[in-house]
């Protein structure tokens, strides 16, 4: 489509195909995709915005998208798990790793292969979206958050993929802003001269450093990221972080930067209007429970958000807006109910969280875990493994397992 001027209040608008609002992971990952297949895409994002993450990536997502090895900051082998006893559980992965990148370097990286790709990058502050009976969504935004210039422009279909609190969610659609979500908080450090193991993420089980979620220590080559997450409105992430720096040696560290967010807990129960949205990543709220990893869900959800509004384009039926939801949860539904059921319970307290590092122990459970978080399916082949996981969970829950 080629772009023209938009009529009525937003006069002389840009006219796009889609808009996406939000450049992170899933925005970028969008525009990228609907920018080649030759759709004119308007990307816009907020300036300097970088959100608190481990950075962890799996090998499916660096296959599947493709990911350059120069984004790739280091190769966790492993990880170790921390009870609340401070009983020490490693979890090696046998054959593989995880890829661990810096969300300041990758997400603009993302960014810049969307703008390559054919797709307007538009730097400002999203505010609401206004139609004028012309079939059009005009997206009105500000240079900055202070302020700054009012601008405005128009599109067939808007992907709105900014983040957990996302406005455009709040505004468009029905039940948006109700979930509960985990307040993260981290501190990228340097560690050049003496850091944690480079090939190996730490996981901390410790209720005065969460509560009920979890806190870590990631590594990013020369750099790290440490953090902790939290559901309790009012718990000191801060000082929890520092209480996890001086634990693990790393209080001198230089601290280089700060970055806090809220993280979603569940999928919202709907991803569009029926008009011309439809939602995708943290916005929608695709992180997994547990773990809290994002950035695969969040591509992921980019992917199908692009195809189902290369379908309205194409069909002109807004109907298929609803398939974004459907086809998302249909790959990982069943797998983030798993993990939420977990979260609920074995997080819920210090007796609990110490059987569940020791379940992490089993080497039936470490095969499992990296086989299906590595390459984001449940693993089948193994019934008896399974079977085996499933007495030890049983005994465990009924507190019949001995904690070792």
């Amino acid at each position: 489509m080629t772009q023209s001027s938009n009529r009525g209040s937003a006069a002389l608008a840009p006219v796009f195909d889609v808009i996406v609002v939000g450049g992170g992971p899933s925005g970028a990952t969008a525009a990228e995709i609907l920018a080649r297949a030759g759709r004119s895409v308007a990307l816009l994002d907020r300036a300097g915005r970088i959100k608190p993450c481990g950075g962890a990536v799996p090998p499916r997502l660096i296959r599947d998208f493709a990911i350059p090895e120069s984004l790739i900051v280091a190769r966790a082998r492993g990880a170790r798990i921390v009870a609340p006893s401070t009983r020490v559980v490693d979890m090696p992965i046998e054959d593989g790793f995880v890829g661990m990148v810096d969300r300041e370097i990758f997400d603009e990286a993302l960014r810049v292969r969307a703008a390559e790709a054919g797709a307007t990058r538009l730097t400002g502050t999203y505010d609401h979206i206004s139609r004028n009976g012309d079939g059009l969504a005009t997206v009105h935004f500000r240079e900055s958050r202070q302020g700054g210039e009012p601008k405005a422009v128009a599109g067939r279909i808007v992907i709105g993929a900014d983040g957990a609190r996302s406005q455009v969610a709040r505004q468009e659609v029905p039940g948006a802003g109700e979930g509960k979500c985990v307040f993260a908080y981290h501190e990228i450090i340097d560690v050049a001269e003496d850091g944690p193991d480079a090939d190996r993420c730490d996981v901390y089980y410790h209720s005065d450093l969460s509560p009920d979620f979890y806190a870590w220590i990631f590594p990013h080559g020369k750099t790290a990221s440490v953090g902790t997450g939290s559901m309790q409105k009012g718990f000191g992430l801060r000082q929890a972080t520092a209480a996890l720096r001086e634990r693990a040696g790393l209080a001198a560290a230089p601290t280089i930067r700060c970055e806090g967010a809220p993280i979603p807990l569940k999928p919202l129960k709907r991803w569009d209007n029926g008009r011309d949205v439809v939602l995708a990543g943290d916005a929608a709220g695709c992180v997994a429970p547990a773990s809290g990893e994002g950035i695969y869900y969040a591509m992921v959800g980019g992917q199908i958000a692009a195809e189902t509004a290369e379908e309205v384009l194409s069909t002109g039926d807004v109907r298929a807006l609803a398939n974004a939801r459907r086809r998302f949860m249909k790959l990982h539904g069943w797998v983030f109910w798993v993990l939420g059921v977990m979260q609920s319970f074995w997080y819920s307290s210090d007796r609990r969280r110490e059987r569940f590092v020791s379940m992490c122990g089993d080497p039936d459970v470490q095969r499992l875990t990296w086989q299906s978080y590595m390459e984001k399916e449940l693993v089948r082949a193994d019934p008896l493994a399974h079977l085996r996981i499933f007495l030890k969970d049983t005994a465990h829950l009924l507190g019949l397992a001995k904690v070792s």
